[in-house]
């Protein structure tokens, strides 16, 4: 006998401020379910579960819970007001007798029950907020972005247990590792349109695709039928006009059909481009430690970061992570041990705070305050990658329309606000991105974006992020931070240093391209010779002047070269001036090279 649906949604309809979110929306949650809800940033997925939830009314249909079912619902920002304690929370209606089932969820997610809410972390609170729906336990959760703020080992923890429990849920996430472990199921939200697919994420974006293509085919027809149906219209109207109204309004009928098709939500034109070329050591940490009174933050760590690596720093929250790239930024100082920045660089940083956007300010102020992007006497015109835009056009790259221009920042979701600083790092040339967190908020579609933008960018990328796919897809090493100032470097993404902790077997901690699992032997003969005593000739000073004019000279004609080798036509139309381009590009490669390590070497004997 088929068990009773657990939720059922019928006929639902919704709208906000005018515009429609629901309309004619059928959806039915089964005993067991485990469902994932995605769609585009503001595509109304969040409205939807409160609808499931029951805490948003609809204008019109029915929701209907079966009896004796109960469902739990975890918002993004839950209200903490009247709670003393993230333990009291998350007790919720719970008698206090069965505080023990909070406190279970509390060390599998890694947080102090005690802890007062007024000094607890947004990390913290969604822990908290989570252990209520856990304790809880309802026949049907509804998950709105629980790995948000999360490490992974907390992601992992609550992992493990939404595939244990024999509850049925529908959870929202942007994490493709967490959807592809846990959804049996997918709801698609698209223009207001609620898709079901009877498969787990790995099977969506094909599914997704198939679905778009079939749309832009049958548009496409459509097309073609009002163009030819109009052309009858112009030609033969006149002599055929009492016998063919019926085609007249057939014709009407298939423009007003194209006219109320919604057009798919494109990517945001997001687009990376790289500054000046920077020397070949980015980053070189020799020895650093750095302390908060008792607590240990790193030991004895040392690094060298080249040009092109893609450095991923993980670990559990609070262990320190954003202090060490700030240590290998320069903006903060070690205790002890040194860093050395290498030459020309130019970075951008996308903070984990988004402390760079004025909550107060419109998008528009934000964009024209920036002193990088500000162009001199217009004040609707920003600076983007050395060329004036306009404000409202640059936002509507990145899927902002022209009324939320003038609207505050604190008005946007967490993923408008992810992309608001995404197009303020942007708008400018680099060639060192640091990004602390920048997965939080984003669609996948965006996050493939991102992806691709990382993968083509020529610069150095040091990268903070609990995303365990997004680490594998982007980074060529791992820097796992394991508490108490051991900090460990590891070849490739997250898979691989996990592939690797087992054996305890860390990568050469001098390089973050190191392959070998273990620090090989340098043989004697290429050891570097012992450093003679402190101070230079002033044959070597003067080479040290003048080195650094060397050095831009070598980089302005390798610039120069590849210009000319871009040219796609120059091989055929003269193939002796491309090889001698290419063999004077070779050369000038290789002087650069010789020069940077030059100006190391005499810097560092300079220092003493």
């Amino acid at each position: 006998m088929a068990q009773a649906p657990l939720l059922q949604l019928s006929d639902i309809a919704l709208t906000f401020g005018g515009t429609p979110v629901f309309d004619g929306l059928d959806l039915v949650v089964q005993p067991a379910d485990r469902v994932a809800l995605v769609g585009r940033n503001g595509s109304g997925k969040s409205t939807l579960m409160k609808v499931m939830a029951g805490l948003v009314e609809p204008d019109r249909g029915a929701r209907v819970l079966s009896p004796g079912i109960s469902v739990g619902y975890m918002e993004q920002d839950p209200d903490f007001s009247g709670y003393a304690s993230l333990g009291d929370y998350a007790l919720g209606a719970l008698d206090q007798a069965e505080f023990y089932r909070v406190e279970m969820v509390a060390e599998g997610l890694g947080f102090d029950p005690a802890l007062p809410v007024a000094t607890a972390s947004g990390g913290e609170r969604r822990r908290a907020a989570l252990a209520r729906l856990l304790a809880d336990a309802p026949d049907l959760m509804l998950l709105d972005e629980p790995t948000n703020h999360l490490d992974i080992q907390a992601i992992t923890w609550l992992e493990n247990r939404l595939r244990e429990t024999r509850a049925a849920f529908v959870l929202i996430s942007h994490d493709r590792a967490f959807l592809t472990a846990l959804s049996r199921a997918m709801l698609w939200i698209d223009r207001g349109r609620v898709r079901r697919l009877e498969k787990g994420f790995a099977a969506f974006e094909d599914w997704r695709d198939t679905i778009w293509t079939e749309e832009d085919e049958a548009r496409h027809k459509l097309d073609r039928k009002i163009k030819a149906e109009a052309r009858w219209a112009v030609e033969g109207i006149s002599a055929r006009r009492k016998r063919n109204q019926g085609r007249v309004r057939a014709l009407a009928e298939l423009r007003a059909q194209r006219a109320a098709q919604t057009r798919r939500q494109g990517t945001a034109a997001m687009a990376l481009e790289s500054g000046a070329v920077s020397g070949k050591l980015v980053i070189e940490a020799e020895t650093i430690t750095k302390r908060f009174g008792d607590t240990v933050i790193v030991r004895d760590f040392s690094l060298k970061v080249q040009r092109g690596d893609r450095v991923a720093l993980v670990g559990p929250n609070g262990v320190g992570k954003t202090t060490v790239l700030k240590l290998l930024t320069g903006e903060l100082a070690p205790d002890s041990g040194r860093v050395r920045l290498g030459t020309n660089l130019q970075m951008a940083v996308f903070d984990q705070a988004r402390a760079r956007l004025d909550p107060d300010a419109s998008l528009w102020e934000n964009l024209t305050g920036d002193p990088l992007m500000r162009v001199s006497g217009q004040a609707d015109q920003v600076m983007v990658r050395g060329r004036p835009k306009h404000v409202v056009g640059y936002l509507k790259e990145f899927l902002f329309d022209e009324a939320q221009a003038r609207a505050p920042v604190r008005s946007l979701s967490g993923g408008e606000r992810a992309r608001l600083l995404l197009a303020r790092i942007m708008a400018r040339e680099s060639n060192l991105l640091v990004l602390d967190e920048p997965t939080n908020d984003l669609d996948v579609e965006t996050l493939d974006l991102l992806q691709d933008l990382l993968g083509d960018y020529p610069g150095t990328v040091l990268l903070v992020s609990h995303d365990r796919d997004f680490i594998d897809r982007v980074a060529t090493a791992t820097i796992a931070m394991e508490g108490q100032g051991r900090v460990t470097v590891y070849p490739g993404g997250w898979s691989d240093y996990q592939a690797q902790k087992p054996a305890a077997a860390p990568a050469d901690a001098g390089s973050a391209t190191a392959r070998p699992a273990r620090k090989p032997t340098v043989p004697e003969e290429r050891k570097p010779a012992k450093a003679g005593p402190a101070g230079l000739s002033f044959t070597e000073r003067h080479r040290l002047e003048t080195l650094p004019d060397d050095i831009a000279r070598l980089e302005a004609e390798i610039a120069r070269l590849g210009t000319l080798l871009a040219d796609p036509d120059l091989y055929s139309r003269d193939p002796a001036k491309f090889a001698k381009a290419s063999e004077a590009l070779a050369a000038r490669q290789a002087a650069l090279s010789a020069a940077e390590e030059e100006w190391l070497r005499l810097a560092e004997r300079a220092e003493g």
